[in-house]
C-alpha cells in the first residue's frame, strides 16, 4: 500500500482520473528492467522513478565517458570512468528513496539474458547496437513480456511498443539484422544532445500506460519523430508471417537475404537492361539529398505515406539511403499497403 509521503509525493498524478490511486498502486507493484543506462536509459529512468516504480533493474556494463556528457545528463564530470548502472542506480535512489534497484554492470548475452528479464513485468531497450535489440526482443517473445523500444539517429528517433497483448514484435518490421558495417553508431554518425530526451521520456510515457493500463498503446504503430523540422509522424506495423521464422534462424545461425533486397549488382543490372523498368526513391532527409545521391527522386522516410500515389505501380521501387537501413524501413512500411514492387538497395550508397 502507498504510505503517507508517496500519497503526497505522487497527488498530481493520482488526481488524474484516468490513474488515480489504483493506476499508482499499479506503478508501486511494478517491476521494470531496463537495458541501457546511456542516451534513452537516462531520461526514461528519472521519469519512471520519478513516477514511483516500485522496483527497476538497470543492465549495463559500460562506464561514463566525457562524449556522453552532451546527452546522457544523469551523469557528470565527476562519474567519468564509472560503471553507468551503479552510478544511475546510487543517482536515481536519492531523486526517489521509494524506488528499490539492482544493478547488473555486465553485458547482456545470451546466456544471461533469460535469468535477468524472468523476474520482471516489462522491459525497456534504450540499447545502442543492434545485436542487443534482437536479443532483447526474442528474449522478451519467449517469456511474453512487454517490450518498450526507442531508437536514435542524427536528429530523428522512434518509439514502439513489441510483444504487447499479441501485438507485433520488433522482428515484424525488422525481421533480420543488418550486416556489421551496414549501420553507423552514434559515435560515427552523431546525435543531437536534446533528442534522447525527447524519445525517453515518450518511451517513459508508454511504459506508464502499459502498466497502469490507461490510454492508447503504441502497440502495432511506430512513432517516428524528427528533431530538426518538428514532424513527427505514426506508421501501422502489421505481425509479419516471416517474424518467428526470421527468429529461429538467426538464433540457429542461419542467414536469410530474402525480404525484398536487392545488390547494387543486381540494380545496376536492371537499370543497364530495362532502365525504364525502375524508379529510385532516396528516403533520406532532404538535406542529405541535395548534398549527395544517386538520382531518382527524394521523398524522406517518414513523409513516405503522404507520397504513395507519386509511386508508379507498374515499376520496380527501389528505395536507397545511406547504410540500407531506413530503405528497409520503407519497404516493412509499405509492403501492407502498396500493391506494386518494392526493394531496398542493400547496404546502401555505402
Amino acid at each position: 500500500m502507498l504510505d503517507s509521503q508517496e500519497l503526497k509525493r505522487y497527488k498530481r498524478q493520482i488526481i488524474l482520473p484516468e490513474l488515480g490511486l489504483a493506476g499508482q498502486q499499479k506503478l508501486k507493484n511494478a517491476r521494470v528492467l531496463m537495458v541501457g543506462a546511456g542516451g534513452l536509459g537516462c531520461p526514461v529512468l528519472q521519469y519512471l522513478v520519478a513516477a514511483g516504480i516500485g522496483f527497476i533493474g538497470i543492465v549495463d556494463d559500460d562506464i561514463v565517458d566525457e562524449t556522453n556528457l552532451h546527452r546522457q545528463i544523469l551523469y557528470s564530470e565527476y562519474d567519468i570512468g564509472k560503471n553507468k548502472s551503479q552510478v544511475a542506480v546510487e543517482k536515481l535512489s536519492v531523486l526517489n528513496p521509494h524506488v528499490k534497484f539492482s544493478a547488473y554492470p555486465v553485458r547482456l548475452s545470451m546466456q544471461n539474458a533469460d535469468q535477468l528479464f524472468r523476474t520482471y513485468d516489462l522491459v525497456i531497450d534504450g540499447s545502442d547496437n543492434f545485436p542487443t535489440r534482437y536479443l532483447v526482443n526474442d528474449t522478451c517473445v519467449a517469456l511474453d513480456l512487454p517490450l518498450i523500444f526507442g531508437s536514435l539517429f542524427k536528429f530523428e528517433g522512434q518509439v514502439s511498443v513489441f510483444n504487447y497483448r499479441g501485438g507485433p514484435d520488433y522482428r515484424s518490421i525488422f525481421p533480420e539484422p543488418p550486416g556489421i558495417d551496414e549501420v553507423p553508431n552514434c559515435a560515427e554518425i552523431g546525435v543531437i544532445g536534446v533528442l534522447p530526451g525527447i524519445i525517453g521520456t515518450y518511451m517513459a510515457n508508454e511504459a506508464i500506460k502499459v502498466i497502469c493500463e490507461i490510454g492508447e498503446v503504441l502497440s502495432g504503430k511506430l512513432l517516428c519523430v524528427n528533431a530538426l523540422d518538428g514532424t513527427s509522424s505514426i506508421f501501422k506495423i502489421t505481425n509479419s508471417s516471416g517474424a518467428e521464422q526470421s527468429r529461429h534462424s538467426i538464433q540457429a545461425g542461419i542467414t536469410d537475404n530474402s525480404g525484398g533486397e536487392i545488390t547494387a549488382e543486381e540494380l545496376i543490372n536492371l537499370q543497364n537492361n530495362n532502365a525504364g523498368d525502375v524508379f529510385l526513391v532516396d528516403v533520406r532527409e532532404n538535406y542529405e539529398f541535395e548534398d549527395h545521391n544517386m538520382g531518382g527522386v527524394n521523398i524522406p522516410l517518414y513523409e513516405l505515406q503522404g507520397h504513395i500515389n507519386e509511386l508508379p505501380a507498374d515499376k520496380k521501387i527501389v528505395f536507397y539511403c545511406q547504410t540500407g537501413q531506413r530503405s528497409k524501413m520503407a519497404v516493412q512500411l509499405l509492403k501492407e499497403i502498396f500493391k506494386g514492387e518494392v526493394y531496398s538497395l542493400k547496404g546502401g550508397m555505402k
